[in-house]
């Protein structure tokens, strides 16, 4: 059985697509996935099924990571625990897990930069031209620094994260909502641009507060991100509802992660996130808690 995280950005979303620095975390929840010998290759997800290269996207996608892979015929079973579109990663945590369970299957070694360059070609059926921080959380248990230039640097914590993560409200088209951020651009420039170099700014000082343990200060700059999303127009006022649920329950910081216009929310913990999740709940949230630990590892595979 082979495992893969799904993944929240705790800073810098949006901006990433423009050169700056994003900062993103494994979580618990993702994907376990099994491959076996067949007479012909097939995938099966909960309910879904694809043969590769069938109409679906799903069977495209199959069929490009078996060919990145040349992965004989496979039997694939997939389990997602993660709800799909909500910006949580779970197509990446998709392709990572059923590429492990593919080299695990056929006797190879879990290389890295294969899983990696699989996962690629799957996310590429979906967006096209992905910018790998998803999957490269989606490998690691730990925080990751992404830029489009350097790709992903693996942060190494100062204190675990307790992070609480709630469904906002329906995702929304993440295609749509950069294309949103780039009109806003192209009509105010001096303002996104504005914007864009204050996340850079938030993206530094938060790395430096996930190295020393300063969950205050994370928190904090979490909160001023999500003031910056919300002058990008990628907030809704279901995300504002749950991020100002989340911090008068007690969490440090709370913000939209991901595309944003629906979708998920993230909050950092004080140590638990009980209170948040309980505000949550008791809110109609769909919401559930994840870990994030200070030693900076890949995913493990589990059998």
């Amino acid at each position: 059985m082979a495992r893969a995280n799904g993944k929240v950005i705790l800073l810098g979303e949006h901006a990433v697509v423009y050169g700056v620095p994003a900062i993103a975390a494994g979580i618990e929840r993702g994907v376990e996935a099994r491959a076996r010998p067949a007479e012909s290759s097939s995938l099966r997800i909960g309910e879904r099924r694809a043969l590769p290269g069938d109409d679906s996207d799903l069977g495209r996608a199959f069929a490009a990571l078996l060919g990145a892979l040349a992965a004989p015929k496979l039997a694939v079973e997939a389990t997602l625990e993660l709800p799909p579109g909500s910006g949580l990663g779970a197509s990446a945590a998709l392709g990572v897990a059923i590429a492990r369970a593919v080299l695990e299957e056929t006797g190879s070694a879990p290389d890295s930069a294969r899983v990696l360059a699989a996962a690629a070609a799957w996310e590429g059926v979906y967006h096209g031209n992905p910018s790998g921080v998803d999957a490269a959380a989606a490998a690691h248990a730990g925080c990751l620094l992404f830029d489009k230039i350097n790709g992903p640097r693996p942060l190494t914590l100062g204190r675990d994260l307790i992070l609480a993560i709630g469904l906002a409200g329906p995702p929304a088209s993440t295609k749509l909502m950069v294309e949103g951020v780039a009109r806003l651009r192209e009509r105010r420039p001096a303002v996104v641009d504005k914007a864009l170099e204050g996340i850079r700014a938030l993206v530094g000082n938060a790395k430096l507060c996930l190295e020393a343990g300063d969950l205050p200060g994370l928190g904090s700059l979490m909160n001023y991100n999500q003031m910056l999303l919300s002058g990008l127009f990628v907030s809704t006022e279901g995300i504002e509802r749950c991020c100002g649920l989340a911090r008068d329950a007690g969490a440090l910081g709370a913000k939209l992660t991901g595309a944003g216009g629906g979708g998920a929310v993230v909050a950092l913990c004080d140590g638990t996130s009980e209170p948040i999740l309980g505000a949550w709940r008791a809110a109609g949230v769909e919401c559930f808690g994840s870990a994030v630990r200070g030693s900076v590892g890949e995913a493990s595979v589990r059998t």
